[in-house]
């Protein structure tokens, strides 16, 4: 994608938030309050955690973040397409610059929670295509039948 660049953003700009709110409505239209484990703007903006974004044209369509789990170990959080540019392969894009990024920082492996449901099914598409296999809880997580858990070993 030529024209997409993907650079570090400010969770609390208001085209983040726009994002951002989106973001929070549908994973609460999918999951109960206890097993949505979105960051909010103050988590985002927390050390240890870098927000990305992707703009086309200088508009911001989709956003991710890589939040230190360890040394050696990562997790996606906020990942997130506009509904208007889904299916152009955005988060995608997102994704594959996260894992440059943790390579970069020395992480050997990046771990994900996500949606079981079929509303999440796309994005578990993308993450599987990226590498991500289904795993068990990591860090403060706990099984729940409202997340899914994946993760990827980085050569």
């Amino acid at each position: 994608m030529p024209d997409l660049i993907i650079t570090v953003e400010d969770p609390r700009s208001p085209e983040v938030l726009r994002i951002l709110d989106r973001h929070h409505a549908f994973a609460h239209s999918q999951s109960p309050p206890e097993d949505v484990h979105a960051l909010d703007v103050e988590g985002l903006a927390e050390p240890g955690v870098k927000l990305f974004g992707a703009r086309r044209g200088g508009r911001l369509l989709a956003i991710g973040a890589l939040k230190r789990l360890g040394a050696d170990h990562a997790e996606l959080k906020s990942v997130h397409t506009a509904e208007e540019a889904r299916g152009q392969g955005l988060g995608s894009a997102v994704v594959a610059h996260l894992l440059d990024v943790a390579r970069a920082q020395g992480y050997t492996r990046v771990s994900l929670e996500t949606g079981p449901m079929e509303a999440f099914e796309p994005a578990r598409r993308v993450y599987a295509r990226a590498g991500f296999r289904p795993c068990g809880p990591f860090g403060d997580y706990r099984p729940s039948p409202h997340s899914a858990f994946m993760t990827i070993e980085l050569g």
